[in-house]
């Protein structure tokens, strides 16, 4: 038998001395209710005892919480015998933890049942005779130390090691990103982050499950191998055990004999469905279940494991080339085209992200054309539910093992914790089908290199026994289904620059760094596994989180909700040397911005696709936010969409055009990502935008192969403008326009904004049309300046004088029609750079 208890409710929370003193703050607090899962910021929120962190500069009033001592508690009646008979009859009972943050000793009844240093990895103790000795009402207390004073001790202990940020998160084994970071607020957490709950077993348990799934090369055949471990009582130590695992019609079963707990059961499915990625196939999946019963004549059920899997094969291709090393995520024997980006935790405080609000995430992502999310290793290991996400709906996920931009003590104590996390975090992730890379680390192996740690180190050890020994033997042993990837960004050879363009993953931080976002084009990585462009939130988003009053670009709200080094002087740079040098507005700032932001990732995404297959992917940094911030996002804290996310629907789309400039001129590619031959006409035109009148033109029939891109050449006619200011390139019958300007915006001669705007209501919905009678360049409709709950379909439009577009506002019936079509709300950059004329 086989019972759980939920123990989430019924929890307080008390601020504890540390050698006989309690910060200012927290000597008043008292006992305070507890919601579990969480953490003492949002229980001491919920109460109204702390401001918003994510409202103004509270976050900063917020810091004693990381410094001070922390106890959880609750009763434990109501697994008194008459209550809980079940507890009662049963042979070993466990108190399972899947999530304790982070330093922790656990008692029941007043006596310690286990300790914890890992927020990463969940714990189980048995508490059978604690829980019996306890008395009828045993309390269950959690006494959570200083994550400060604790990480802080150990750097005294190893001494100094670099990293990112002043702050001690290399030392402890928890989020990384809550010591702050350059998109992050500081909040060091304690708390009950995970479910909690009791188990009562008898005779024996499913310990693990870890189901091995492949498919042959020719897809005909599906192997699950499930490697099973049972842990047995003492009563159960000699008796038989029968597993059965079934799938997809298919059944396999093993005898345990006395003292045995561990068996392997093989499975075969003849012609499989596979499981794809979105954009190359289906998402097929099926019920795996496990089952372990009584060997004896009885045969009763014991315990039972159940997960949906998918068939499919994952490699990386990085065999040497002529050019270097490629980088190719390989699915089934195909080298997918990686249209990705970089996840962080979608909350500061992860206990608040339901399945609901991954869904919306991950929904986002795909929706914008994305299928691989990479999970960064500053953050955590998310939970069933985001992977589930993903696998349902064909996002690949590229894992990180837990370690970012630091240099990490390798002790035998931290080694030891690392591979116990690391164990937990394979087998759990295993059954999932969108699991298809686990990488040792973020960044480490290039800061090694160049960062200035060699000299800093002096010989001492830094972490690199993790990713190149540890990490990689783990997954070697555990999850042979999968490719391991020492690092990102990493050369595929330890004697090649860790962050060499023609070798491996790359991170080019160049741009937004030091130099203007075309220097993309100067770039040819075989995979870019980050980069990335900064814009502020949307404007709903900034405003509920800043009170400034006024709101400009550099009122204290907005610098402090920006964490990035001089990140304000990178946007006016950035600014500057497409719009011009001059004081901006709140309202300009906010918009032209956004703008930069979007253009930045599109040039680099269109230039890396062009390349295809030598660059065979993307990831940009980031789709998300963990809080309202100026960040490089492209969904807000909020989960509203920045001008980004509809420029990276553009250039993520299964078919794409660009114009990419050439030493000789211009040249149009043609991308397709698709598993169909792309037949079509293309009309290449030079216009005037005065008049959008073609001034010259070249219709070209192309035929562009499955999985394949096609270059044609612009010619010099239409590539050579006569009166650069006022010409375009323009390509349509491909889908979207691509557009290719021969000026930077302020050399540009725009006309002042002249349009016809038109608003009709569609049952809940608002449509905006608007026709142009000069060329109006990025059409951004700003709605949720009007109604925070309401977004456009579309942004980011230029139009021809003479044409049209209609943006679509679900729920938007209700806007003002007035309000809808002037600034800001409706915007272009002709606002801004308008010639008078």
């Amino acid at each position: 038998m086989t019972s759980w208890f939920d123990l989430c409710e019924g929890w307080t929370l008390t601020a504890e001395p540390h050698e006989g003193t309690l910060p200012g703050p927290a000597a008043a607090l008292g006992a305070v209710p507890a919601t579990v899962p969480g953490c003492v910021h949002t229980d001491l929120l919920d109460r109204g005892l702390i401001e918003d962190p994510y409202l103004d500069d509270n976050e900063d009033r917020s810091g004693w919480i990381g410094r001070t001592d922390w106890r959880y508690a609750r009763s434990l009646a109501d697994l008194a015998p008459e209550r809980a008979p079940d507890v009662a009859a049963a042979e070993r009972v466990d108190l399972v933890c899947e999530g304790l943050d982070t330093v922790a000793v656990v008692r029941v009844g007043g006596r310690e049942v286990g300790r914890t240093e890992n927020a990463h990895r969940s714990y189980r103790f048995d508490v059978t005779r604690a829980l019996a000795e306890g008395g009828p009402d045993p309390a269950l207390e959690v006494n959570l130390a200083s994550p400060y004073r604790y990480a802080e001790e150990r750097r005294e202990r190893f001494g100094p090691l670099p990293g990112a940020y002043d702050e001690p998160y290399q030392y402890i084994r928890k989020m990384a990103c809550n010591f702050g970071w350059d998109w992050g607020p500081t909040v060091v957490t304690s708390g009950i982050w995970r479910p909690v709950r009791l188990h009562a077993w008898s005779t024996a348990r499913l310990a693990s499950v870890r189901p091995l799934v492949t498919v042959t090369d020719d897809g005909s055949l599906g192997r699950v191998s499930a490697h099973v471990r049972v842990e047995r009582t003492g009563p159960g130590s000699e008796a038989p055990l029968t597993l059965t695992a079934t799938v997809a019609g298919a059944r396999a079963t093993a005898t345990l004999a006395a003292g045995e707990t561990e068996a392997v059961l093989d499975l075969v499915v003849s012609e499989p469905a596979l499981w794809w990625p979105r954009g190359h196939g289906d998402q097929s999946r099926y019920d795996l279940g496990v089952e372990l019963s009584s060997g004896a004549a009885d045969g009763r059920g014991l315990d039972s494991w159940r997960r949906r899997i998918g068939f499919r094969s994952v490699a990386v291709r990085s065999a040497p080339d002529d050019e270097g090393t490629g980088f190719a995520v390989r699915v089934n024997g195909r080298d997918v085209l990686v249209r990705g980006a970089n996840w962080i935790p979608d909350d500061a405080f992860p206990s608040r992200i339901g399945r609901d609000r991954y869904r919306e995430r991950i929904d986002q992502a795909r929706d914008a054309g994305i299928n691989l999310l990479r999970v960064w290793g500053g953050g955590i290991y998310e939970s069933e539910d985001f992977y589930e996400l993903c696998s349902e709906r064909g996002v690949l996920v590229w894992q990180d093992f837990l370690f970012a931009c630091a240099a990490y003590p390798e002790d035998a104590a931290t080694a030891a914790e690392v591979e116990a996390e690391a164990r937990e975090a394979v087998v759990r992730l295993a059954p999932h089908a969108s699991l298809a890379v686990w990488c040792g680390n973020n960044e480490n192996l290039w800061g090694h290199e160049d960062w200035g740690w060699k000299e800093r180190l002096e010989g001492r050890a830094w972490g690199a026994g993790y990713y190149l020994d540890l990490l990689p033997r783990v997954v070697a042993e555990l999850d042979p289904t999968r490719p391991y990837w020492p690092g990102s960004p990493w050369s595929g050879d330890a004697g090649t620059h860790p962050n060499a363009a023609e070798h491996g993953t790359m991170h080019l931080w160049d741009v937004w760094n030091e130099a203007d976002y075309t220097v993309y084009r100067d770039h040819r990585p075989r995979f870019a596994a980050e980069f990335g462009y900064q814009a502020p939130p949307t404007h709903a988003t900034l405003r509920a989180s800043v009170t400034d009053d006024p709101l400009t670009p550099v009122s204290p709200g907005v610098l402090h909700h920006q964490k990035a080094v001089d990140g304000n002087g990178k946007l006016a740079r950035g600014l500057e040397a497409h719009f011009g040098d001059r004081e901006w507005g709140y309202d300009d700032w906010h918009y032209l911005t956004q703008v930069n932001q979007a253009r930045a990732l599109t040039v680099g995404i269109e230039h890396f696709r062009s390349t295809w297959p030598y660059c065979t992917g993307t990831v940009m940094w980031q789709l998300n936010d963990c809080w309202p911030v100026t960040s490089w996002a492209a969904v807000d804290g909020a989960g509203r969409r920045k001008p980004l996310w509809y420029a990276l629907r553009r250039v993520y789309a299964d078919r794409v055009v660009t114009v990419q400039p050439v030493p000789d001129g211009l040249v149009v590619v043609l991308g397709n990502d698709t598993d169909e031959e792309w037949v079509t006409e293309v009309t290449l035109a030079r216009r005037s935008t005065d008049t959008g009148r073609a001034l010259a033109a070249s219709a070209h029939e192309v035929r562009v192969a499955p999985r394949g891109a096609l270059r044609v050449p612009v010619p010099t006619v239409v590539a050579e403008p006569s009166e650069p200011a006022g010409e375009v390139v323009t390509v349509d019958g491909a889908g979207e326009r691509a557009w290719w300007f021969f000026l930077r915006d302020l050399d540009l001669d725009y006309r002042k904004p002249e349009f016809d705007a038109q608003t009709r209501v569609e049952g809940a919905d608002l449509r905006v049309t608007v026709r142009a009678r000069v060329l109006l360049r990025d059409l951004v409709l700003n709605v949720d300046r009007l109604d925070p709950g309401a977004a456009a379909d579309s942004a980011l439009v230029t139009l021809l004088p003479g044409e049209s577009h209609t943006f679509t506002v679900p729920g938007g019936a209700g806007l003002d029609g007035a309000a809808v079509t002037t600034p800001p709300v409706l915007r272009c950059v002709n606002d801004v750079l308008a010639n008078d004329r």
